[in-house]
């Protein structure tokens, strides 16, 4: 699992008959601090999550074991909304 942010939305208005119903979300990984690092990310949603929200993300084959995402081509889920972090003992993140 990852620690992620939603920077925004993909809509494909042709795509794998599967992947059908699936809400796509732009991610992108933060750090332990909450800093954005890294590559952008399309990752299917699981949990209704929203723009600017941090999130879990997972990848691989795990993203395919979520009830919304079995059985579907996906490399990556969005599978919790993050509530808040701590590094030890230090609240770095709270919604």
């Amino acid at each position: 699992m990852q620690l992620a942010k939603v920077v925004g939305t993909v809509v494909a208005s042709q795509k794998e008959a599967s992947l059908e119903g699936l809400k796509l979300l732009l991610v992108r990984a933060v750090d332990e601090a909450g800093r954005e690092s890294g590559a952008f990310l399309v990752a299917a949603d699981a949990v209704g999550a929203g723009p600017e929200e941090v999130v879990l993300i997972a990848s691989g084959s795990s993203a395919r074991q979520t009830r919304v995402t079995d059985k579907r081509p996906v490399d990556a889920v969005v599978m919790a909304i993050v509530d808040s972090w701590s590094v030890e003992g230090v609240v770095k993140y709270k919604k």
